[in-house]
């Protein structure tokens, strides 16, 4: 994924925009969106594989100069909490606002207050977007194992560094997630 500002320092906006068309044009790069551009891969039998969203969204992210954090049902998923794969990706950010259709994906950008953005790009952020999703009453004895057995033991101790983020029923969960295993 890249963006057109990424080749700024070998020419001009206009130059390296005409480059970007001419490539486009000819199919070696496939433009996703208004100014996100790829290298298609080709599958041998599904034929042309679209980008994942979240590298979308990063792009897009990356060009704009704003911070992304993953939430509903995409972050849920995204730590295996569920096995929903939701059909539109939802991010929040503190740039503006969009959605971004990339084949049957879409991709929704949702402009958020700053305490939401506050752990962006860090497991904490993710983690606290994942059980808004699912619930207080469904964060079961058994979630929380797979938690702790999934998670690496130096993300789950920094865990505690951003507790006063999250809403107060997940400070008990942040707890022992952070806990050290017994030898």
């Amino acid at each position: 994924m890249f963006v057109p500002s990424d080749f700024l320092d070998i020419g001009s906006r206009e130059a390296v925009g005409l480059a970007l068309h001419r490539l486009t044009r000819k199919g070696t790069i496939r433009r996703l969106a208004r100014g996100v551009y790829d290298f298609p891969k080709q599958h041998p039998v599904l034929g042309p594989l679209q980008p994942s969203a979240e590298a979308v969204a990063r792009a897009l992210a990356d060009r704009d100069r704003t911070r992304l954090q993953p939430t509903g049902a995409y972050a849920a998923n995204a730590l295996g909490l569920s096995e929903q794969v939701p059909a539109k990706a939802v991010f929040l950010t503190d740039g503006p606002s969009r959605t971004v259709k990339i084949g049957p994906t879409t991709i929704q950008l949702r402009r958020t207050t700053a305490k939401n953005m506050a752990a962006a790009g860090r497991l904490s952020g993710l983690l606290i977007q994942a059980l808004r999703e699912i619930g207080k009453d469904n964060v079961t004895p058994r979630r929380r194992a797979y938690l702790k057995r999934t998670l690496p033991a130096k993300e789950r101790l920094a865990l505690l560094k951003d507790i006063k983020l999250a809403p107060a029923w997940m400070h008990p969960i942040f707890r022992e997630l952070a806990e050290e295993e017994e030898a």
